[in-house]
């Protein structure tokens, strides 16, 4: 997610890692300077927490104060990092790494921060939620790229199975999802209406729709929810 947020921003910066050369990749990559932890809480002005959930204390240690926090850790409420950094206005946000391509969309909560609000917003949508529904928000839009992703493998592979030549497939599927998505944004995410514009009576669009539905695609989504909010609980 760091990488993700750091393409999408495109701007240097500066980076710290454990020692897995990650800060000198981003840094020649995006522009900036590797640092130390420590180097970090005295040049930045915006901390960006992108580490593991159970490193808190220990970065927090070696980083000193900050005086803006923006926590991308899962599972870990605004008050843990708050006490981590004692005095700094935190903001938590759950993004997806559609970031990468400035259409993300992030989740926040915590403290009402415009500067972090605004750097989010260059990458993709802001919404601001309840911190108890930052979990949620995570198994429906953080999963967003690995589902989409999953889906269009699977209508690719339906379309070649049509015989379909697998570049052309790829394309197909690719524009078309695209262009739905669009399509869906203009109607204001009216998924009934749109279904119904495309769905004839008895067409081959009605057939598919019911093939969709007889092999339980709601339900699959609906355990997906409950599968990544258990991962979620158990953080």
């Amino acid at each position: 997610m760091a990488r993700a947020l750091a393409v999408g921003w495109g701007e240097p910066a500066l980076f710290s890692d454990g020692g897995s050369g990650r800060a000198g990749a981003l840094a020649a990559l995006v522009g900036g300077s590797a640092v130390s932890n420590s180097e970090l809480g005295k040049r930045a002005d915006l901390l960006v927490l992108a580490h593991k959930p159970m490193q808190l204390k220990d970065v927090a240690a070696e980083v000193g104060s900050a005086r803006v926090v923006l926590s991308l850790l899962g599972a870990t409420p605004v008050s843990q990092i708050e006490a981590a950094y004692p005095g700094a206005a935190v903001v938590r946000a759950m993004p997806n790494t559609a970031v990468e391509v400035r259409a993300g969309v992030s989740c926040v909560c915590g403290q009402e921060v415009a500067e972090v609000e605004q750097l989010l917003s260059r990458v993709g949508v802001v919404m601001r939620l309840p911190e108890r529904l930052m979990d949620a928000a995570t198994a429906v839009s953080g999963v967003a790229p690995a589902y989409v992703a999953l889906i269009a493998e699977a209508w690719v592979d339906a379309a070649v199975a049509q015989g379909i030549p697998a570049a052309q497939a790829a394309a197909l599927v690719g524009a078309s999802l695209a262009g739905a998505a669009a399509l869906l944004q203009a109607r204001g995410m009216d998924t009934l209406a749109v279904r119904r514009e495309v769905t004839s009576p008895g067409g081959m669009t009605a057939r598919g729709l019911r093939a969709l539905e007889q092999a339980g695609l709601r339900s699959a989504f609906a355990n997906a929810a409950v599968a990544v909010a258990a991962t979620q609980n158990t953080k």
